[in-house]
């Protein structure tokens, strides 16, 4: 089995929100926590801000790349390749529909689609 590695990273929007969010926990960590609880408050504060930094890294960073996710393919360079069936062919036009719905959510690029699009209509 082949091995693919994709990384993920979240959306823009998504990484200012958490951003944000992280930002409006460490004013009322400022503000409230720290003076009514001590060092809980600092904690409170500084995983706060850790959060807010991370969210706007994640968002804005060029050098960001995600985690990585590894996926096992099965079928590729193991045996010889045997013609498809009705099953097969059904499978490959699941596999096309779905396709097109990650490039059309933005989740796949135009090249990763046109080239996965190539290697499923090959298997044909």
């Amino acid at each position: 089995m082949a091995r693919k590695k994709i990384t993920y990273r979240p959306s823009k929007g998504s990484s200012v929100f958490g951003g944000i969010v992280g930002c409006i926990f460490v004013l009322i960590g400022l503000v409230m926590v720290i003076p009514a609880f001590g060092l809980f408050g600092i904690l409170w504060t500084g995983t706060a801000a850790v959060i807010a930094g991370m969210s706007f890294y994640q968002g804005f960073s060029k050098r960001y790349t995600g985690p990585e996710i590894h996926i096992e393919e099965e079928g590729t360079a193991e045996g010889p390749a045997s013609a498809p069936t009705a099953g097969e062919s059904r499978d490959a036009q699941s596999r096309l529909t779905e396709l097109r719905q990650l490039y059309d959510q933005r989740l796949i690029t135009q090249e990763e689609y046109e080239a996965k699009r190539a290697e499923i209509l090959k298997e044909l």
